[in-house]
């Protein structure tokens, strides 16, 4: 029934049927209203569980990030001493009639390869091994039947890794 046709009733069923009217259109508003209830909750229960993987992929990420740094940190420290390491390697190869220096140079060189192994540096294999561009670097070439092919036949400067992280690649001589 129109508003119109409620309007030309007399007041007593023109109150009815608006009391009529408002019954059966009660239910509808309020299951639509119920069903708007259900709709925003679904939608705050889907941005709540969007806001906690979005902070967890966060927590990881900065995890990582910092994993990261302090390995980077460590690695550029380390290859700041590699020259040392060098040198002190330089050293014990010539010979010196000093029995006391060469205890000396030998002491340091044992004391700094005890630092980088606590600091989980490790030397990267080379000598004898097949050559792995990933870790050695080959400088030379050369023609030796009795080395395997892609052996390293000589080490120039010793390559050092973090865990999975290059820290310096072996500088090293190959036979074909």
């Amino acid at each position: 029934m129109s508003k119109k046709d409620i309007e030309d009733l007399p007041q007593e069923q023109a109150q009815e049927a608006e009391t009529q009217e408002t019954q059966e259109t009660a239910p509808e508003e309020s299951k639509s209203a119920e069903e708007l209830l259900q709709e925003e909750r679904r939608q705050q229960e889907d941005k709540y569980l969007r806001l906690l993987a979005e902070y967890d992929n966060y927590r990881k990420r900065s995890q990582k990030e910092k994993d990261n740094a302090w390995t980077t940190a460590k690695a550029d420290t380390v290859k700041a001493f590699l020259p040392v390491y060098d040198n002190l390697e330089r050293a014990l190869k010539q010979e010196t009639a000093d029995e006391a220096y060469a205890k000396g140079v030998q002491m340091t060189m044992t004391q700094l390869k005890s630092v980088l192994e606590k600091l989980g540096i490790q030397e990267i294999p080379a000598l004898g091994e097949t050559f792995d561009p990933a870790v050695h670097d080959a400088v030379m070439h050369v023609d030796d039947e009795s080395a395997g092919e892609n052996t390293i036949v000589e080490v120039f400067q010793a390559g050092f890794q973090l865990g999975d992280k290059i820290i310096r690649h072996a500088m090293v001589k190959v036979a074909n």
